[in-house]
This record gives structure tokens, C-alpha cells and sequence, in this order.
């Protein structure tokens, strides 16, 4: 093993920074729609309707189940297939970035749905009762008075959620994604090798830069957010 090269180490930023939007894309979509799909389960898992929600913990369970490598080879070889086989539509030709959004995606809106349910279920429900009593609507009231409370107790763990995705987004280049991993991954394999310590090392203060900058950003939100919560908690003042 050669030793180790700190100008070889400055040269893999270099190689592997020009593939971040790529990795940022993914991230950033994955968070969308897994947010959307995490809220649907949780008001699944919270309905009256027994079939929705059976369904909704049936998802939680599965998709909970499953390892993240499982799950991105299970949508990269098998949602093709089926799509396929069931409807005649080809979706071979898609980029596999599409393939790592949809699994990322299905995967951490089970996480999110018990974020989002448990966020839920912490709000009072006095305070909905009593925005009601003073002429507040049903979406007035879940508007003005219950989601903004549900967001602040979400958020701290929406952000620990959200650095576990990123940290599973690493692994779209089994898939031979060309991400900032994927790129890490043909450098090494160029020096035959060689130099992996340097190209992980490199990598490795990319997500931790990457992470501190999430950690501040939700902290400075979760303040932001908090000034507000004692005005969303009081239907009165809402009102008024």
C-alpha cells in the first residue's frame, strides 16, 4: 500500500465535487416525496376507516423491514419487470437516479409516517376544541393551530431522518450511479486501488460539511419556528 498522498487527497475533491448536484438532486427530491408519501401514511395510520388503516401500518411494517441495499435492487431490477409484465410499459431507459429517488423515497416515508404521526398526537386537543368553539373552521383549525405546533415537534426528528437518507443516498453507486460516491468508486478503481483512503477521507468531510449544514439549519428553523408556537397554541389570539 503506497503511502499516503496529501496532494492526491486535495485532487479527489476535484474529481468527486463536480457529481455533488447530482447527489444534491436526489437528496433534495427524495426528501420531497417522501414527505408527501410519509404524511399520507400517517393520516392513513390515524384514519377511522379500518381498511386505510390496515393498509397504511401494513406499509410501515414492510417498508420498515427492509434494509435500504434490498430495497434499491428490489425497484432497480424488479419495479422494470413488473411494470413490464403487468402493463406493458418499458421503463429500461430510464436514469437510474429515478430508481434511487423511488426507493429512497418509499423507504423513509415509513419513517417519516411515525415523525409525522407521533408530531401529530403531541398537539393538545384541547386547543383544537377550543379553536373550533371560537369560529374557527376544521382546516382553519389543523392550519392555524395544529400544524404549525406538529412542525416544531417534528422537526428535530425530520432532521435525523433526513441525515439517515443522505447517508443511504451513498449507496446508489451499487447501482452505477455516477454520484459523488460513484465517481469516488472509478477513481479508485483508475489507481487500481490504490489511494482509497485519501478518495474515502475526502468524501467523508464532504457529508460532514453536508451535516453540519443541515444540524444549523434545522436548529436556526426550529427557533424560528418556536416563536411562533406559543401564538398557534392560543385560538384566541389566532382569531384576533
Amino acid at each position: 500500500m503506497p503511502p499516503f498522498s496529501f496532494k492526491f487527497f486535495l485532487s479527489v475533491f476535484g474529481e468527486v465535487l463536480p457529481y455533488f448536484p447530482v447527489t444534491l438532486l436526489i437528496i433534495v427530491t427524495s426528501i420531497i416525496f417522501s414527505s408527501l408519501l410519509g404524511a399520507l401514511v400517517a393520516s392513513g395510520q390515524l384514519s377511522r376507516s379500518p381498511i386505510w388503516r390496515t393498509l397504511s401500518q401494513g406499509y410501515f411494517f414492510v417498508l420498515r423491514s427492509t434494509p435500504p441495499i434490498v430495497l434499491l435492487f428490489l425497484v432497480f431490477y424488479g419495479l422494470p419487470k413488473l411494470l413490464l409484465l403487468s402493463l406493458n410499459i418499458n421503463i429500461n431507459d430510464w436514469q437510474k437516479s429515478i430508481f434511487v429517488i423511488i426507493a429512497l423515497s418509499l423507504l423513509f416515508a415509513s419513517n417519516l409516517a411515525e415523525v409525522f404521526k407521533s408530531a401529530y398526537l403531541s398537539v393538545n386537543t384541547g386547543q383544537r376544541e377550543a379553536a373550533l368553539m371560537v369560529g374557527l373552521s376544521e382546516w382553519q383549525t389543523f392550519y392555524r393551530i395544529t400544524l404549525p405546533q406538529t412542525i416544531v415537534v417534528a422537526l428535530p426528528n425530520f432532521a435525523n431522518t433526513v441525515a439517515a437518507l443522505i447517508k443511504d443516498a451513498a449507496l446508489a453507486y451499487v447501482i452505477g450511479l455516477l454520484d459523488m460516491m460513484g465517481a469516488g468508486d472509478n477513481l479508485i478503481s483508475r489507481n487500481f486501488g490504490h489511494h482509497s483512503l485519501e478518495t474515502y477521507l475526502a468524501l467523508a468531510i464532504i457529508y460532514w460539511i453536508l451535516f453540519v449544514i443541515i444540524e444549523q439549519g434545522a436548529k436556526y428553523l426550529e427557533i424560528y419556528l418556536g416563536k411562533n408556537r406559543a401564538i398557534a397554541s392560543n385560538p384566541a389570539e389566532v382569531v384576533a
